[in-house]
């Protein structure tokens, strides 16, 4: 018997849906390359503060200043090109004066570019090139993370029982992650202010961070992650008893408030640190990854739980782990 995948293309998909999905694929590895480019051409840089002598340090400055320019060039399509979806849901909504989670996203894409493009062109200051290009490479692979969940979810017939749970998760999801991000977005700008009066050449880089972090991937993955998960595991098995859909609800229920405030505890606990500038942009956007991925692993776990025990009962054998 075949089984769905959680991040498999769904068998039933339309054409729109298929050209949507090349077209987040085609952005990925975009984003990917650049940032793996940039972050070769941002190296140098690391390097200034070690101890050398004035004819190597001024060579480093030299070839610092053009890997900054080469940077520059690479980050301009990853910004335009593959942080399109961003821009397009950030403004589009903001016009109707409605907040959403590609808000803090274009802000923290907006506050590490702006000034590194200064600092590029007076050649003063510090870049965030390399954070930039992560910081999308990462949210695009969150995002097409939920994406695929999200068409599993729309492409299959659902059990009563989990499409119940799947609407009711979901807006108490949504209102959480609005919060949230409504939260982080008034300390990013407290801390940025407060690091701009006391400490200017700091203030960059705490706020970046600290919207970075805000950036509410793995809360919107929460939900579409664990349903799916509970929809693949159903999947082509005509008779499933109550009980065992009881059961699966709850565990997905479970699964899914695991990922959505194990996400926001994560967030929390990096949140003082990085407003303290402890946090560096490109580790801030590692953190936001490393979230995303946690939240899919955790559904996974669900996926290959739930398909374990079902098989087992349909072979009259008791379940296993």
């Amino acid at each position: 018997m075949s089984v769905l995948s959680l991040f498999a293309p769904p068998a039933l998909m339309t054409q729109a849906d298929r050209t949507e999905r090349r077209h987040m694929v085609a952005r990925l590895g975009l984003a990917w390359l650049g940032m793996m480019q940039v972050m070769m051409f941002a190296f140098p840089g690391y390097l200034r503060n070690q101890p050398m002598s004035t004819e190597n340090r001024l060579f480093l400055d030299e070839a610092i200043v053009l890997l900054n320019w080469l940077s520059l060039v690479l980050t301009v399509p990853v910004i335009l090109y593959c942080a399109w979806p961003v821009w397009k849901g950030a403004f589009g909504r903001f016009r109707a004066h409605v907040i959403t989670m590609d808000v803090p996203v274009a802000l923290g894409i907006l506050a590490a570019f702006i000034p590194s493009v200064y600092a590029t062109l007076t050649n003063r200051g510090e870049v965030y090139f390399e954070s930039v290009t992560m910081f999308v490479a990462f949210l695009l692979t969150a995002r097409y993370l939920e994406f695929c969940a999200r068409q599993t979810m729309a492409h299959g017939a659902f059990h009563q029982n989990i499409q119940s749970l799947r609407q009711s998760l979901s807006a108490g999801a949504d209102r959480v992650a609005l919060w949230f991000t409504v939260a982080q977005l008034g300390l990013a700008a407290l801390a940025g202010a407060y690091w701009f009066v006391y400490s200017p050449e700091h203030a960059v880089a705490v706020t970046v961070a600290l919207l970075v972090i805000s950036c509410p991937c793995a809360l919107a993955m929460s939900v579409p992650t664990a349903v799916a998960a509970a929809h693949a595991s159903l999947y082509q098995r005509q008779s499933v008893s109550q009980t065992h859909l009881a059961q699966l609800s709850i565990d997905t229920a479970r699964v899914a408030h695991q990922n959505l405030y194990g996400s926001m505890v994560w967030h929390l606990l990096l949140t003082p640190l990085a407003a303290l500038g402890y946090v560096q942009p490109w580790l801030a956007a590692i953190t936001m990854l490393a979230s995303s991925l946690a939240v899919a692993a955790n559904a996974w776990r669900l996926y290959r739980r739930q398909s374990r025990e079902l098989d087992a009962v349909w072979a009259g054998q008791p379940a296993q782990g």
